[in-house]
């Protein structure tokens, strides 16, 4: 793990909240675009392969195809409930390759449904490669570790939040990284190797991207119970989850594509 002003590999940048020093001007203000099936379909074998070439086995319920989910029944309604399964997102933006994530929710609580639902923790597996970044945001209730489970190196920039939920580029971040306790100023980019990780708690702004020239990167969160729907506070306005062009058949049904329980 590194940090610091220096933007030489192995060490980290400071004071953006977007890739290679900017805000993505280009996204913003833009209509929400379409993300077609088949960059989906892609980008769910990529992070298969990544996944068999690093031995991280997944749940059964990540192979299941479309024409075995209709069969489904109400034995499986944690898997719809809680959004369990494939997560792939261009943030509406339409440009996956650059501002996109991949990801798997392996499992999750549900704080709407309590009762039916008591676990307190989510875990996540993660993608994402070179070139690509995933936007400045924070969680006002999810605190989460990220671990870099394999591959290359994730860059996470770290702001505090402002009471007005801004970015807070002047007082100094504590950051916690596999039980030590730092302190680094507003806006550095804390490199995780294989095996490192790092705490972030609720109204942390952090963004993630990959070290240019290591390689994608293979990712595990750790977390309290996860909604997507409502705890995320994007820096810039964007969209979540994508809305998609069908111009072939899904692969793997995204985690809020189910279909009703027979």
């Amino acid at each position: 793990m590194a940090v610091g002003k220096k933007t030489a590999a192995g060490h980290a940048g400071s004071g953006n909240a977007g890739p290679k020093g900017s805000a993505f001007p280009a996204y913003q203000g833009q209509e929400e675009f379409f993300m077609k099936r088949s960059e989906i379909n892609a980008a769910l074998k990529e992070m298969e392969q990544m996944i068999r070439e690093y031995r991280f086995a997944i749940p059964p319920f990540c192979n299941f195809t479309p024409e075995e989910w209709k069969e489904k029944g109400h034995d499986y309604d944690e898997i719809r409930d809680n959004m369990l399964g494939w997560d792939i997102t261009d943030y509406g933006l339409g440009d996956f390759d650059k501002v996109g994530f991949s990801l798997i929710t392996i499992r999750n609580g549900n704080l709407k449904m309590k009762d039916k639902y008591t676990k307190t923790y989510a875990e996540k597996l993660l993608y994402i490669k070179e070139g690509q970044y995933s936007p400045m945001h924070f969680h006002w209730s999810k605190m989460e570790d990220i671990i870099n489970r394999g591959g290359g190196n994730v860059l996470i920039r770290v702001y505090n939040s402002t009471k007005d939920e801004d970015l807070d580029k002047v007082n100094d971040v504590h950051v916690h990284v596999d039980g030590r306790e730092m302190v680094v100023p507003a806006g550095t980019q804390v490199r995780l190797t294989p095996g490192e990780s790092i705490s972030i708690y609720p109204y942390m702004y952090h963004d993630f991207e990959v070290e240019e020239g290591s390689g994608p990167v293979l990712l595990g969160e750790v977390s309290q119970c996860n909604d997507d729907n409502v705890d995320n506070r994007f820096y810039e306005k964007m969209g979540r989850f994508p809305k998609i062009e069908e111009d072939e058949a899904p692969y793997r049904l995204l985690c809020n594509e189910y279909p009703e329980a027979k």
